[in-house]
């Protein structure tokens, strides 16, 4: 590789010490390195091979956002505690930085989430990485919501919210959720409520050709509910009774630079251990 961009969490690298490392060590080495802003032009970024991403999962779900349009592959660079997303460790960095420079990777195509919120008062849609969430917005409320398969009706909820992830998410929400670890290279979607108030509901597994569709319901009394959708933590949209959120898999997808030669088994052993 010989192009590369550095992507920073200026919270996790505020003197940007880890930064000007990476930069330093890939020019000193002849590749050429840019730091990412909001205002990088196309001319910058149309060679770019490898985004750097410094942080930890929400920064590498971020990242994946702001540069679906160029479709960089990423990797991540930990800073944070437990990173399920981010492989290099700043104890191996310039090992890693040889290892990429000389081509001694795998990248791994993750897929995305499509999702289209469909009411009287928004019409909006975006993109996901990990996954997307119906939560409850404002005080506490159990919600109610309805949820269809292709056009069938599949089950009604009353839970907290419920959480549609991909493979990459299964170790995100949807793993606090009680939620089933999966490869992250699979191919499927998962539909997992949240905190539900029955003891029969449970997560669903689906396939990545499903059109999955949440209504929301009356509440209580048949009080309107006010919930929101959220795209990987980041994007909100307001939701209310009557409300539909249309979910599919995206035409888009996210590439992962993979270094090691570990299985997933082995690496989701090493995280469990430290979380």
């Amino acid at each position: 590789m010989e192009h590369f961009v550095i992507y920073t969490n200026l919270h996790k690298d505020k003197k940007l010490t880890v930064t000007n490392r990476i930069r330093d060590y890939l020019i000193a080495h002849g590749r050429q390195c840019i730091l990412w802003s909001s205002e990088n032009s196309e001319e910058e970024l149309k060679d770019a091979e490898c985004m750097i991403v410094l942080g930890g999962d929400g920064t590498m779900l971020q990242a994946a956002r702001d540069v679906q349009r160029w479709n960089i592959p990423l990797i991540g660079v930990n800073l944070g505690t437990l990173g399920y997303m981010t492989e290099i460790e700043l104890s191996a960095l310039e090992e890693s930085l040889d290892m990429l420079m000389e081509g001694q990777f795998e990248v791994e195509s993750r897929m995305m989430l499509s999702g289209r919120v469909e009411g009287e008062q928004v019409t909006e849609e975006d993109m996901a990485l990990n996954d997307i969430v119906i939560s409850r917005s404002g005080s506490l409320q159990i919600i109610k919501f309805n949820i269809l398969v292709n056009g069938q009706f599949l089950n009604n909820y009353s839970a907290d919210g419920v959480i549609v992830t991909t493979p990459t998410g299964s170790t995100g929400y949807n793993l606090s959720a009680g939620g089933p670890i999966v490869e992250p290279k699979a191919r499927l979607i998962m539909i997992t409520p949240i905190c539900p108030h029955t003891l029969n509901q449970r997560s669903i597994i689906l396939s990545p050709e499903d059109v999955i569709e949440i209504e929301i319901s009356e509440g209580r009394e048949g009080r309107e509910q006010v919930v929101e959708a959220s795209f990987d933590g980041n994007h909100v949209v307001p939701m209310h009774t009557g409300d539909r959120i249309r979910i599919i898999q995206s035409e888009k997808t996210t590439d992962i630079i993979q270094l090691n030669k570990v299985s997933f088994l082995e690496v989701l052993h090493k995280k469990l251990s430290e979380s």
